[in-house]
């Protein structure tokens, strides 16, 4: 038999008595510390501790159907305590007991608690009146356990006296004794003593009945296990099983099967089988003696106390062995595999395996061959067993044995690989071999790794499990064509159409396409047991206590809670097929709307979403968060009926109109100020003057009518100003509109009558500034010395144009789909969906798509260029960088509208992210960046979109008055069909090549920041290139590679100048960047520079060997004949004093690339993630980092690579 599976394990002072509750994943555990813990073994956390008792307890148990627990210990006391997790507290406390407690446990029917204790007695407790109904005695000395039958009225009870004694206590349930005090000597009318059972040689630990026979296992000192039967009459020893090398200190049956559990202070816990009573298993601990044993009542679970802590453990795996093909389930059930229909429902017996594996244990695994209608099953015992059989076309009659006809070797692992052929893997050996139908060996394969575990790979293809890796490995090639990095696989579910796999882990699950080039990982807490695709292309998995879903991004969610572990077979509609731990064929019904949505949001399927929109109650705070998470607050804004979510999801998402609606309705002054800013920001005064009216904000309204032009608005913000009695309000308005006057009456009344008599004179009102030196007393004379200022020339602008009435937005807030969709009702609840999440319909559609249009199908609504938080328009942008006006279209007539502009045309037309740039559409061509290229920091690429841009435009003003036309270049100007224009290519691969040449220049010359700065320049150049055929592609990405292999070279050598100036004393680090500077692709006049560079660095710091060793390549470039006689002479220095001063980690003769964030070697057959722009090799940890060298693109990031020529 296998190993133990050990699901649960805690460190903690010696164990001595355990109980599991009967429907919860809950077990409490008695230590010789005096604490009792309650554990949630299924979660692995500590849920509460109990500690009232002085000094050690031995007995626990749980009652079984009341939250109730019952603890004894070595403080004579027997305490009861509530275990509703509200109200965990110790309720009372039993007295009687003279010496310490050793078990506890409450009857199954009867408020009845039975104790066992070193004063030689066993008393029965009532646990409602709370007194002690019972003493049993006879023992004479310490009573180690007690225990009542599972169903009859007797206790079983062992002692250090050598004796196992049976009590009938059918007395006690017909008669109702006196519970007053001083009443024991009547207590033993009611218990007698129905068999002593004598044949220990030493003192008896435990003994406990069989759950349905009339058996006894005990457990003694004399380290044997003794079976007794029972009769009416009369019990007698069966046999005794004997292994143990120290005290037996507990045993029991197992529930369900013919075995006995036992453990002791030998380290071991042992399985035995009942009917041989043999040994079959033992489980040892190095250090830790066990003290007792614990059954679950109704799982196949059972916990063992030890000297430092607790384990939870099961004897077999409870999984049973299943595939799946088309619309049937093949699975074992029972020691017969069996087929289901899922359609019909039909559940048939096809072939027995009983006689497979010695003895036989439950099958691991069952592989399908639809081929041949075989099947290929494995065991774990034995090290290991595979037999291949053929199933019976129909089931009539007898059912065969597998023994007959099947074919049988020694394998871990064995699955079909193709229509005549399976593989074996044996992991002793590692080994994989695979074999013909006939079970002969057909080829041998030594796996690239560690292999613990094989798994169908596609066509030809295995999956290779290792201890932290997975392997994709081509059978035929014998070459591994993908490696991903991962816990130790378990199960292997693959997709309908064998697009996507899922591979899952103890506690993760890996969601990769079929050549792992892309995947995502989830995360989960507690064990995950199985998995399935639905028919959309969604993965569904169980958990230990729920089932779940995973999208292929990696977005997952709670689906059901589960009481009880399932694994899935298969998931249709909202229907989940699976098999429970008796193996037998269960559906669970449940509500795929939540994950269907999220799926359909993903791939932008509107009318789907609209559609469940419209027929679900997809509703909560999760969604809601989900949608805002994701960048859909429009969305988000249906679901929404809470007057403040609205509100702050129309803000977010920019629907004034919504917005508007819910701050009346709020009504707060936070609210109207939220308002403003954001209808500021779109250009809709109008709104901002609402909400400025509704917050009197007078200031800023006064301003706002400034900039709009309402003269006679301001006029009226004056009179409020006088009512309010506001001057400085009255004195903005004045300045605002104009009025002089008003400016000059408010300085006076504010008694501020020099600047009033100066505003007079400079605006050439000489009456009224003569009558403002009379009101203060002077005289012409008294301002003789004052200085003559010149006529004022302020004036407030003419308004030209009207804008009042008018809004200018400055932000495009173009009506979604769903804005529409919901305006124009235009879906009906109960209509057909047009376009379904399921796989089978897009194939059609999709299988005619290059890579590139496949990412144009999924067209994503952005708002404007955000190159940071702050910017939510571009403030630096001039009148000429304006790319469309918003003009309103005024009169246009009944039924015209405008045509398709040519920016909109050169983006409907193209691939690639410079035409996007080209036509203005900055948000797309960023979209397409990352898509592509993996670009994530746009700042950098800003001007060059602004260059594009102006260079495909032409701005032409044909008459002063007129506004000036917009004339759009072209690269195919004699294209006449609107679906094939595009725009001017603004750069050339030859114009980056001559900048390329710069860079090269600068090296030369030993300008290495300029060069730097160059080289980041190209590749930031060549992001935005057309490239037109096959030839021209292939060139750009050779440019691609030169200028990083350049950028790296460039920025090792100055980061080992930085580390030479400012840490001196790293000679080994300076010497390690010198040496890795000769390792990039460089041509060879600039290879020279770097390896006389380094072999000088070398030989300043006496590491002859390896300077030699770099002159030698040197020769191999044919330098000057100069260069070539300094190099001989390093040579010769190297052959005389071979040796190096400084050890160093490089090693010239293990091929390896440098990371680009560290400079430091990634040798072959290491991980490594890449740039998926320049393709520059990194260490795993900088996944999902920003690329520090060229400082555009994500690390690691997922990217289609550049679109087809067009």
């Amino acid at each position: 038999m296998s190993v133990m599976l050990t699901k649960f394990e805690s460190k903690s002072n010696r164990v001595k008595g355990l109980a599991f509750h009967p429907t919860q994943p809950l077990l409490a555990a008695a230590l010789h510390n005096g604490s009792v813990q309650l554990w949630n073994y299924r979660m692995g956390v500590l849920v509460d501790r109990f500690e009232e008792h002085e000094g050690p307890v031995r007995g626990v148990a749980i009652h079984p159907s009341r939250a109730l627990l019952v603890t004894g210990g070595d403080d004579y006391k027997i305490k009861v305590w509530d275990l509703k997790p509200q109200s965990r507290r110790c309720l009372f406390t039993l007295h009687g007991h003279l010496d310490y407690v050793r078990t506890v446990q409450f009857h199954h029917e009867m408020p009845w608690i039975l104790s066992a204790s070193d004063d030689q007695t066993i008393r029965i407790w009532n646990s409602t009146s709370r007194h002690c109904i019972a003493i049993l005695t006879g023992h004479s000395h310490y009573v180690m356990s007690a225990q009542f039958h599972p169903k009859d009225d007797l206790i079983v009870s062992t002692s250090m006296d050598q004796t196992v004694r049976v009590w009938d206590i059918s007395g006690l349930r017909k008669n109702t004794p006196n519970n007053g005090p001083n009443n024991f000597e009547t207590f033993d009318t009611f218990s007698t003593v129905k068999y002593v059972l004598e044949g220990h040689d030493r003192g008896v630990n435990w003994a406990s009945f069989h759950p349905t026979l009339p058996l006894i296992v005990s457990a003694a000192d004399d380290r044997t296990i003794k079976i007794w039967r029972m009769s009416e009459t009369r019990a007698w020893e069966v046999d005794s099983c004997r292994g143990h090398f120290n005290s037996v200190s507990s045993a029991i049956f197992h529930p369900k099967h013919e075995l006995i559990v036992s453990c002791g202070e030998d380290k071991t816990v042992r399985v035995w089988d009942l009917a041989k009573r043999t040994a079959i298993q033992t489980f040892r601990r190095e250090n830790d003696r066990f003290w007792i044993l614990a059954a679950h009542p109704n799982l196949n679970l059972f916990a063992a106390g030890h000297d430092g802590g607790l384990i939870v453990f099961k004897l077999e795996r409870e999984r049973p062995a299943f595939t799946v093909h088309g619309d049937t389930l093949y699975y074992i059930r029972d020691k017969y595999v069996r087929t289901y229909d899922f359609n019909s429902g039909s559940d048939i017996g096809l072939l027995s395996v009983r006689k497979f594996g010695s003895p036989y244990v439950p099958p691991r695994t069952l592989s399908y061959n639809p081929a041949e209608r075989a099947v290929v099953v494995t065991i774990s015992s034995d090290n290991g067993l595979f037999e291949l059989s053929s199933l019976p076309t129909q089931s009539n009659g007898e059912v065969k044995d597998s023994s007959a006809d099947g074919k049988r070797g020694s394998a871990h692992s064995a699955i079909f690989v193709a229509r005549n052929r399976f593989a074996v893997l044996n992991k002793t050996s590692q080994l994989i071999e695979v074999r013909d139908l006939s079970n002969s060996v057909v080829k041998t394969i030594k796996p690239p790794v560690q292999t613990n575990e094989i798994f169908y790979g596609g066509t030809a293809c295995l999956i290779l499990s290792s201890t932290s890796t997975v392997v994709l490995y081509d059978i035929q090639q014998q070459k591994t064509i993908a490696e991903l990095n991962s816990p130790p696989v378990k199960y292997v579910v693959w997709n309908a159409d064998g697009s996507l796999v899922a591979l899952m882990s103890k506690h993760t699950i890996t969601i990769a396409n079929k050549t792992f080039s892309q995947n995502s990982l989830i995360h989960e807490t507690i064990r995950i047991k199985s998995g399935a695709w639905d028919d959309a292309g969604v993965f569904i998995y169980s958990t230990l206590n729920h089932i779940k879903y995973c999208l292929p991004q990696g977005d997952h969610g709670v689906i059901c809670t589960l009481d009880n572990p399932v694994y899935l077979t298969r998931v249709k509609g909202k229907t989940a097929h699976c098999l429970d731990r008796s193996a037998r064929p269960r559906t669970i019904t449940f509500d795929p709307t939540e994950y269907r949505f999220k799926l359909a949001l993903l791939r932008n399927n509107y009318d789907e979403m609209l559609h469940i929109i419209r027929t679900s109650t997809l509703l909560g705070q999760s969604i809601i968060a989900y949608l805002q998470q994701k960048g859909f607050p429009e969305i988000a804004l249906h679901f929404v009926q809470d007057k403040n979510t609205r509100f702050d999801l129309a803000i977010e998402c920019g629907n004034l109109d919504v917005a508007l609606e819910t701050a009346r309705a709020i009504d707060r002054p936070e609210c109207w100020d939220r308002l403003a800013q954001q209808a500021l920001k779109q250009g809709n005064h109008k709104i901002v003057e609402k909400a400025y009216q509704q917050t009197k904000n007078f200031d800023r309204l006064s301003f706002l009518y400034l900039a709009t032009g309402s003269t006679d608005k301001l006029f009226k913000m004056q009179k409020i100003a006088d009512a309010r009695a506001d001057p400085m309000s009255r004195f903005h308005n004045a300045l605002y509109a104009g009025d002089v006057l008003g400016r000059i009456a408010v300085l006076r009344d504010v008694g501020l009558h020099p600047l009033a008599y100066l505003t007079a004179k400079t605006n050439g009102l000489e009456e009224d500034a003569a009558e403002i030196l009379e009101a203060a007393g002077l005289t012409e004379a008294d301002v003789d010395d004052v200085p003559t200022f010149g006529q004022s020339t302020l004036k407030i602008p003419s308004v030209v144009t009207p804008t009042s009435n008018l809004n200018w937005p400055t932000i495009s807030m173009g009506e979604s789909f769903f804005d529409r969709a919901l305006a124009n009702g235009h879906l009906d609840a109960d209509g057909d969906i047009p376009h379904m999440n399921g796989v089978d319909s897009a194939v059609g559609a999709s299988t005619a798509l290059d890579e590139w249009a496949k990412d144009e199908e999924q067209e994503v609504e952005e708002d404007g260029w955000e190159l940071d938080v702050e910017a939510e328009g571009d403030e630096e942008k001039d009148a000429d960088e304006e790319f469309e006006d918003a003009v309103e279209e005024e009169d246009l007539g009944a039924g015209a509208a405008p045509g398709v502009s040519e920016n909109e045309l050169w983006v409907r037309n193209s691939p690639f992210a410079a035409d996007h740039v080209a036509a203005g559409s900055f948000e797309t061509a960023m979209q397409l960046l990352n898509r592509q290229l993996g670009v994530v920091n746009f700042a950098l690429l800003k001007p060059l979109f602004v260059s594009i841009y102006r260079s495909s435009h032409v701005y032409v003003s044909p008459m002063a008055s007129l506004p000036p036309l917009q004339l759009h270049i072209r690269r195919n100007p004699e294209e006449t069909s609107p679906g094939k224009v595009l725009p001017v290519a603004a750069r050339t691969l030859q114009s980056i090549r001559t900048e390329l040449s710069e860079g090269y220049r600068f090296v030369s010359g030993n300008k290495l920041p300029e060069a730097q700065t160059t080289f980041r320049s190209v590749l930031q150049a060549l992001l935005l290139m057309v490239v037109s055929s096959d030839n021209e592609a292939k060139e750009w990405r050779d440019t691609v590679t030169a200028a990083r292999e350049y950028l790296l070279g460039v920025s090792i050598e100055l980061e080992r100048r930085r580390v030479q100036q400012d840490e001196p004393d790293n000679v080994r680090r300076s010497l390690e960047l010198a040496a890795y500077f000769t390792h990039c692709q460089l041509q060879p006049q600039h290879m020279q520079i770097a390896l006389r560079s380094a072999i000088g660095v070398f030989a300043k710091a006496n590491n002859y060997a390896t300077a030699a060793k770099l002159a030698r390549r040197l020769l191999d470039l044919n330098p000057d004949p100069k260069i070539v006689a300094q190099a001989r002479q390093r040579i010769a220095a190297g052959d005389r004093n071979p040796r190096n001063t400084v050890e160093t980690s490089y090693d010239e003769f293990t091929e390896f690339e440098i990371c680009a964030a560290t400079y430091t070697p990634i040798y072959k057959g290491s991980p490594s993630v890449r740039c998926p722009y320049t393709d520059a090799a990194f260490l795993p940890e900088f996944k999902g980092q920003l690329d520090p060298l060229v400082e555009l693109t994500e690390i690691g990031a997922t990217a289609s690579g550049l679109p087809a020529p067009r």
